[in-house]
């Protein structure tokens, strides 16, 4: 039997003479209803954004995060339910269907599947989810789409009186497309939070050269004051853990002072993390607002 890309309608495959009944059988199921996939694979988003498509009869529009994945936004898991605007109100398991309407120009087409725009699809996230939320999928999505905040609020002003509004304007004082992981929204979106002046994401630190020697995640230019959040990589791989030992030796003699944190400080103790900003901030003359 031939490699028969999936996900595939199985009457449709079975009509085209692709795999016989029995084939599909023994090699495949069904993932969505009429909807199949070899047996045992893993979907990706994208590619459960497409067999939902092709359970809507090629009718829907892939939204929410299922366009985020399409757009290419990372971080979204593997088993996040597949989204789309369609008429169909009874979707079957891991389909999330919304009835929405969309504008002219809310729409564009990705890897030959319609999706919502980057806009809309931020616009969307913004306003249905919990800020703590929507802030590190509108930062992947920005990140990977160069969407700007203007576009998303241009697209607010559009759907006036549409619910969500008042979450998405709180959403959108605090996304950032510099963000890297949602780890460093989440760092970012603390640090806000607590009163904090606003960081500045991913900043080069030139030598006297002007040689890029350190990029930070986030920080205060003004001040010399960078925020670096250690994802496991930096422990796992000895390459960027030699790397890391270079820059942090280096940031010092170039007047700049870095705190770094994990992901077991930012959950477990937040407090001293804030503290330890803050006295650096202050040191550097920074007004305390927080």
């Amino acid at each position: 039997m031939e490699a028969l890309a999936w996900p595939f309608i199985a009457a449709e495959a079975l009509d085209a003479g692709l795999l016989t009944f029995r084939e599909l059988r023994r090699f495949h199921e069904a993932v969505y209803p009429a909807v199949w996939v070899p047996r045992g694979v893993e979907l990706s988003p994208t590619s459960r954004a497409r067999a939902a498509w092709l359970w809507s009869g090629r009718r829907g529009v892939l939204a929410g995060l299922s366009a985020s994945a399409l757009h290419g936004a990372q971080w979204i898991e593997a088993g996040t339910p597949a989204e789309l605007v369609h008429d169909n109100r009874r979707p079957p398991p891991r389909i999330v269907v919304r009835g929405d309407r969309l504008l002219e120009g809310e729409t564009d087409w990705v890897d030959g599947l319609p999706v919502t725009t980057a806009a809309r699809t931020a616009f969307d996230l913004g306003r249905r989810m919990l800020v703590t939320a929507a802030v590190p999928r509108i930062d992947a999505l920005m990140n990977a789409t160069g969407l700007t905040v203007e576009e998303i609020a241009a697209m607010a002003a559009a759907h006036r009186g549409v619910r969500g509004l008042r979450a998405l304007g709180e959403t959108l004082s605090l996304v950032d497309g510099g963000a890297e992981s949602p780890y460093e929204s989440m760092t970012r979106m603390l640090l806000v939070q607590n009163g904090f002046p606003r960081p500045e994401t991913q900043i080069r630190v030139l030598d006297g050269n002007g040689f890029v020697v350190a990029r930070l995640d986030m920080g205060w230019r003004r001040w010399r004051v960078g925020v670096d959040f250690d994802g496991a990589h930096h422990w796992t791989d000895s390459r960027q853990r030699n790397r890391d030992i270079e820059r942090y030796a280096l940031l010092p003699e170039l007047g700049w002072t870095d705190i770094r944190l994990n992901s077991g400080m930012l959950h477990n103790t937040p407090g001293k993390f804030l503290d330890r900003v803050g006295a650096a901030l202050v040191a550097r003359g920074c007004p305390r607002t927080w």
